[in-house]
């Protein structure tokens, strides 16, 4: 425990934000910023379809946001403002609109490195690409080290961390026992996982929209009623963005802030850019151009981080006086909603953690599956992985996730290393198929 705090503190959290942030900047200037300055062309780009042997790109991306939506946006908000206070809302900010750009170039690379099985179906994920990047016995290992910890991500912030937030929120307003919830999930996560990555995207095709509408609506309805409330909230997260931690000095402090550990890794919690867990759902995509299905990911994080980690964080602040820091990070969501609106929006908000949850930990079966599968693609080892993975669900319903949370930090954080290292090699690639795909259209 004490190891993966140090490193989680120390190593991954000083060195993933830089590494985060520098290899967005360098993507942004290498492919000459075009998503700020040609926003019209990324739009466009998401409206066509093309049948290339897999599934379609809309459902290709709702498979992604499933991974991202939930336990992030409310807990991961909550718990990066109660730990590094109001000014980690700005530093998730910074993480997102330098790392959507990240999450462009690896769905690229992942769309350009993708496998077919023998009935012509695509798939892949971020190990292929890490493999060819590095030659020979290097790129065996960093692929297989990446491939290790996806499944262990899947078995911790996937499953059990995903399960226990929604069992929280069942228990916290409905008073529903948490083994409930457990069983529920893993019997879904059974079933829908043994028909294999179509049963998946049968259910987070229906869920995502759904529940991003109803979550936009009931966030944007507290704005509304405390309009002053909610500008005084945003001036807090810039106020708060550069508080220093006391003892600390210069660079090294401002490195080490709690504001900036907690915003940035929470931030990649949430919309997942850099690490390498999106490639595994885009690349099942019919998509014949990889950049036209790389425009997706920068969607995907504006999305998630702009606009409804956003919403969430404002909520928050606005009832923060309301809420306990200190004790479960998904009640004091809850809570903030609650003391706004009244007890209707805690029981709105439990369902919505509920099918947000699900969603995660539909998505992250397919990536827990695509690790397995690395290894190796034969039907009993990914049945046996389901089963093993249906266990951790509803393990998760009844355990403390504290200690999960410090391993998914961890993970994310060697993930990340291994991917972005071969983002920036792979960069020329991702730059060629930009500039034919901008020069063509």
């Amino acid at each position: 425990m004490l190891i993966v705090e140090f490193l989680n503190k120390y190593l991954f959290g000083l060195g993933i934000p830089i590494l985060l942030i520098g290899a967005g900047i360098f993507y942004c200037v290498r492919l000459g910023f075009f998503h700020f300055l040609h926003p019209i062309k990324v739009i466009k780009s998401l409206g066509t379809q093309e049948s290339g042997g897999g599934v379609s790109s809309f459902k290709a991306v709702m498979l992604a946001l499933a991974g991202t939506l939930g336990v992030g946006n409310m807990v991961g908000v909550a718990s990066a403002i109660a730990l590094g206070g109001f000014g980690a809302v700005f530093w998730m900010w910074v993480s997102a609109l330098v790392a959507m750009i990240l999450k462009y170039a690896e769905i690229v690379l992942a769309m350009l490195y993708r496998k077919y099985d023998v009935n012509g179906r695509p798939y892949g994920a971020a190990m292929y690409y890490v493999r060819a990047c590095f030659k020979g016995k290097l790129g065996v290992v960093l692929a297989g080290v990446f491939a290790v910890f996806c499944i262990f991500n899947a078995f911790t912030m996937g499953s059990m961390i995903q399960v226990n937030a929604s069992a929280n929120a069942m228990s916290g307003v409905f008073d529903t026992p948490p083994i409930a919830v457990g069983v529920i999930f893993a019997l879904i996560t059974l079933f829908a996982t043994l028909r294999g990555c179509s049963g998946i995207l049968s259910l987070t095709e229906k869920l995502v929209p759904f529940m991003t509408l109803g979550f936009t609506v009931l966030s944007l309805a507290v704005i509304v009623m405390r309009p002053n409330e909610a500008l005084a909230a945003v001036g807090k997260i810039f106020s708060g963005a550069f508080n220093i931690q006391s003892g600390a000095a210069g660079v090294s402090g401002f490195l080490l802030s709690g504001a900036i550990r907690y915003g940035t890794m929470r931030g990649i919690l949430s919309n997942e850019a850099g690490c390498g867990t999106a490639p595994a759902a885009h690349a099942v995509s019919s998509c014949r151009e990889p950049a036209r299905q790389g425009m997706w990911g920068i969607f995907e994080v504006f999305v998630d981080t702009i606009l409804l980690c956003t919403m969430t964080a404002i909520v928050i602040i606005i009832g923060y006086d309301s809420t306990d820091p200190t004790g479960d990070f998904m009640m004091m969501t809850v809570d903030a909603y609650e003391s706004v609106i009244g007890s209707a929006a805690g029981y709105f908000l439990a369902i919505a953690v509920l099918l947000f949850g699900l969603a995660t930990v539909l998505c992250w079966a397919h990536y827990g599956a695509e690790g397995i599968g690395y290894f190796s693609r034969r039907k009993s080892v990914r049945n046996a992985f389901t089963v093993a993975y249906s266990l951790c669900v509803l393990l998760g319903a009844v355990i403390s996730t504290d200690l999960l949370w410090e391993m998914a930090d961890l993970s994310i954080g060697v993930m990340s290393a291994i991917n972005i290292s071969a983002l920036l090699a792979l960069s020329p690639e991702v730059a060629r198929e930009t500039e034919y795909y901008l020069h063509k259209r």
